[in-house]
Protein backbone atom coordinates (compact mmCIF):
# COMPACT_ATOMS: atom_id res chain seq x y z
CA UNK A 1 0.00 0.00 0.00
CA UNK A 2 2.75 2.21 1.06
CA UNK A 3 4.68 1.75 -2.85
CA UNK A 4 1.42 2.49 -4.27
CA UNK A 5 1.39 6.25 -2.60
CA UNK A 6 4.83 6.36 -3.29
CA UNK A 7 3.67 6.47 -6.89
CA UNK A 8 1.18 7.89 -7.09
CA UNK A 9 3.22 10.85 -5.15
CA UNK A 10 5.71 10.49 -7.83
CA UNK A 11 3.47 10.54 -10.49
CA UNK A 12 1.78 13.41 -9.04
CA UNK A 13 5.32 15.24 -9.19
CA UNK A 14 5.37 14.42 -13.15
CA UNK A 15 2.14 16.08 -13.69
CA UNK A 16 3.28 19.29 -12.19
CA UNK A 17 6.72 19.93 -14.05
CA UNK A 18 4.87 19.27 -16.91
CA UNK A 19 2.91 22.65 -16.67
CA UNK A 20 5.34 24.37 -18.23
CA UNK A 21 6.66 28.17 -17.22
CA UNK A 22 8.06 31.11 -18.95
CA UNK A 23 11.61 30.70 -19.26
CA UNK A 24 14.44 33.49 -21.30
CA UNK A 25 16.53 29.89 -21.89
CA UNK A 26 16.47 28.86 -25.70
CA UNK A 27 14.27 25.26 -25.71
CA UNK A 28 15.70 21.80 -25.97
CA UNK A 29 16.37 20.59 -29.24
CA UNK A 30 17.02 16.62 -29.39
CA UNK A 31 18.55 16.39 -32.72
CA UNK A 32 20.37 20.18 -33.62
CA UNK A 33 22.04 19.84 -36.83
CA UNK A 34 19.09 20.61 -38.07
CA UNK A 35 18.74 24.08 -36.71
CA UNK A 36 21.64 25.59 -39.37
CA UNK A 37 21.40 22.71 -42.18
CA UNK A 38 24.06 23.01 -45.11
CA UNK A 39 22.56 24.31 -48.06
CA UNK A 40 22.98 26.32 -51.63
CA UNK A 41 21.79 29.30 -52.95
CA UNK A 42 20.32 29.46 -56.93
CA UNK A 43 23.67 29.13 -59.13
CA UNK A 44 25.90 28.56 -56.25
CA UNK A 45 28.72 26.64 -56.56
CA UNK A 46 29.19 23.15 -54.73
CA UNK A 47 32.74 21.60 -55.07
CA UNK A 48 31.35 18.37 -54.18
CA UNK A 49 30.41 17.99 -57.71
CA UNK A 50 32.62 17.99 -60.60
CA UNK A 51 30.90 20.18 -62.40
CA UNK A 52 31.06 22.56 -59.32
CA UNK A 53 26.79 23.09 -59.61
CA UNK A 54 24.80 22.92 -57.01
CA UNK A 55 21.68 23.04 -58.77
CA UNK A 56 21.64 19.14 -60.02
CA UNK A 57 19.57 18.33 -63.22
CA UNK A 58 17.09 15.11 -62.57
CA UNK A 59 18.44 12.09 -63.35
CA UNK A 60 18.21 10.71 -66.95
CA UNK A 61 15.09 8.90 -67.15
CA UNK A 62 13.56 10.24 -63.93
CA UNK A 63 9.70 10.83 -64.42
CA UNK A 64 7.52 12.45 -61.98
CA UNK A 65 5.05 10.71 -59.86
CA UNK A 66 1.65 10.50 -62.13
CA UNK A 67 3.51 11.25 -65.03
CA UNK A 68 4.76 8.23 -66.79
CA UNK A 69 2.46 7.83 -69.48
CA UNK A 70 3.17 4.48 -70.49
CA UNK A 71 -0.49 3.62 -72.50
CA UNK A 72 0.84 5.53 -75.50
CA UNK A 73 -2.68 4.63 -76.88
CA UNK A 74 -4.20 6.48 -74.30
CA UNK A 75 -1.81 10.20 -74.12
CA UNK A 76 -0.42 10.13 -77.44
CA UNK A 77 -3.06 8.61 -80.27
CA UNK A 78 -0.11 6.27 -81.28
CA UNK A 79 1.08 2.60 -80.91
CA UNK A 80 4.91 1.59 -80.52
CA UNK A 81 5.58 2.13 -83.98
CA UNK A 82 3.98 6.00 -83.78
CA UNK A 83 1.48 5.06 -85.75
CA UNK A 84 -2.43 6.45 -85.67
CA UNK A 85 -4.49 3.96 -83.57
CA UNK A 86 -7.44 2.94 -85.43
CA UNK A 87 -10.37 3.11 -82.85
CA UNK A 88 -10.01 5.09 -79.82
CA UNK A 89 -9.15 3.66 -76.62
CA UNK A 90 -11.67 4.57 -74.35
CA UNK A 91 -14.64 3.05 -73.52
CA UNK A 92 -17.96 4.71 -76.00
CA UNK A 93 -21.12 6.04 -73.64
CA UNK A 94 -23.47 8.23 -73.64
CA UNK A 95 -21.59 10.35 -70.74
CA UNK A 96 -18.49 10.20 -73.01
CA UNK A 97 -20.69 12.00 -75.96
CA UNK A 98 -21.77 14.63 -73.64
CA UNK A 99 -18.77 15.58 -71.91
CA UNK A 100 -17.36 15.41 -76.03
CA UNK A 101 -20.64 17.60 -77.12
CA UNK A 102 -19.45 19.98 -73.87
CA UNK A 103 -15.97 20.65 -74.89
CA UNK A 104 -16.65 20.69 -78.47
CA UNK A 105 -18.98 23.71 -78.49
CA UNK A 106 -16.64 25.46 -75.89
CA UNK A 107 -13.75 25.14 -77.60
CA UNK A 108 -14.31 24.27 -81.53
CA UNK A 109 -17.51 24.88 -82.36
CA UNK A 110 -16.39 28.64 -83.17
CA UNK A 111 -14.57 27.74 -85.90
CA UNK A 112 -16.35 23.85 -87.26
CA UNK A 113 -19.99 25.17 -86.27
CA UNK A 114 -22.32 23.08 -84.28
CA UNK A 115 -22.73 20.69 -86.90
CA UNK A 116 -18.75 19.83 -87.51
CA UNK A 117 -19.63 21.40 -91.01
CA UNK A 118 -17.03 24.30 -90.64
CA UNK A 119 -19.58 26.99 -90.70
CA UNK A 120 -18.58 28.47 -87.26
CA UNK A 121 -18.97 32.01 -86.48
CA UNK A 122 -15.47 32.78 -86.91
CA UNK A 123 -15.14 31.24 -90.48
CA UNK A 124 -18.10 33.54 -91.43
CA UNK A 125 -16.69 36.19 -90.27
CA UNK A 126 -14.69 37.05 -92.96
CA UNK A 127 -11.57 36.66 -91.53
CA UNK A 128 -10.12 34.86 -93.91
CA UNK A 129 -10.21 31.55 -92.67
CA UNK A 130 -11.08 28.45 -94.97
CA UNK A 131 -13.98 26.56 -93.89
CA UNK A 132 -12.97 23.40 -92.57
CA UNK A 133 -15.55 20.75 -91.87
CA UNK A 134 -15.75 16.97 -90.64
CA UNK A 135 -17.62 15.03 -93.33
CA UNK A 136 -15.50 14.22 -96.50
CA UNK A 137 -14.86 11.10 -97.29
CA UNK A 138 -10.78 11.43 -96.21
CA UNK A 139 -12.18 12.75 -92.38
CA UNK A 140 -15.10 10.36 -91.86
CA UNK A 141 -12.63 6.98 -92.82
CA UNK A 142 -9.19 8.37 -90.99
CA UNK A 143 -8.27 6.86 -87.58
CA UNK A 144 -9.15 7.91 -84.33
CA UNK A 145 -5.96 8.81 -83.37
CA UNK A 146 -5.28 11.45 -86.04
CA UNK A 147 -8.57 13.66 -85.03
CA UNK A 148 -6.38 13.40 -80.75
CA UNK A 149 -3.75 13.97 -82.17
CA UNK A 150 -4.67 17.11 -84.51
CA UNK A 151 -6.66 18.10 -81.40
CA UNK A 152 -3.93 18.01 -79.43
CA UNK A 153 -0.91 19.48 -81.74
CA UNK A 154 -2.99 21.27 -84.41
CA UNK A 155 -2.63 21.81 -88.37
CA UNK A 156 -1.80 24.26 -90.45
CA UNK A 157 -3.58 27.22 -89.04
CA UNK A 158 -5.52 25.33 -86.32
CA UNK A 159 -3.66 25.53 -82.99
CA UNK A 160 -2.94 22.57 -80.50
CA UNK A 161 -5.51 22.41 -77.55
CA UNK A 162 -3.04 20.16 -75.35
CA UNK A 163 -3.04 22.85 -72.91
CA UNK A 164 -6.77 24.14 -72.76
CA UNK A 165 -8.16 20.26 -72.95
CA UNK A 166 -7.11 17.50 -70.82
CA UNK A 167 -6.36 14.21 -72.45
CA UNK A 168 -9.41 12.19 -71.58
CA UNK A 169 -11.20 15.07 -72.77
CA UNK A 170 -9.87 15.05 -76.09
CA UNK A 171 -10.72 11.69 -76.69
CA UNK A 172 -14.62 12.81 -75.69
CA UNK A 173 -14.52 15.68 -78.18
CA UNK A 174 -12.99 13.28 -81.30
CA UNK A 175 -15.99 10.73 -80.23
CA UNK A 176 -17.95 13.49 -80.50
CA UNK A 177 -16.96 14.90 -83.68
CA UNK A 178 -17.75 10.83 -84.91
CA UNK A 179 -20.92 11.24 -83.27
CA UNK A 180 -21.15 14.44 -85.90
CA UNK A 181 -20.04 13.02 -88.73
CA UNK A 182 -22.62 9.98 -88.79
CA UNK A 183 -25.26 12.42 -87.66
CA UNK A 184 -24.14 14.03 -91.14
CA UNK A 185 -24.62 10.69 -93.16
CA UNK A 186 -27.33 8.95 -91.21
CA UNK A 187 -30.31 6.53 -92.57
CA UNK A 188 -33.32 5.33 -91.37
CA UNK A 189 -32.11 2.28 -90.02
CA UNK A 190 -29.61 4.35 -87.76
CA UNK A 191 -32.82 5.71 -86.07
CA UNK A 192 -34.29 3.55 -82.90
CA UNK A 193 -37.62 2.43 -83.53
CA UNK A 194 -39.25 3.91 -80.59
CA UNK A 195 -37.89 7.23 -81.98
CA UNK A 196 -38.81 6.49 -85.81
CA UNK A 197 -42.91 6.84 -85.31
CA UNK A 198 -41.85 10.21 -83.60
CA UNK A 199 -40.39 11.55 -86.31
CA UNK A 200 -42.67 9.77 -89.15
CA UNK A 201 -39.98 7.74 -90.98
CA UNK A 202 -40.02 4.37 -91.98
CA UNK A 203 -37.07 2.55 -92.14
Amino acid sequence: MRRASYIAVLCGLIMTGCRGRVTEKPPIHINPNMDAMERFEAQEENPFFEDRRAMRPPVPGTVARGMLRADTHFFTGRDSAGAFVAVMPVTRSLALYRRGQERYNIYCAVCHGKAGDGQGIVMRGGYGFAPVGFHDDRLRSIEDGYLFDVITRGVRTMPGYAQQIAVADRWAVAAYVRALQRSQHATASDVPTDILSELSITP
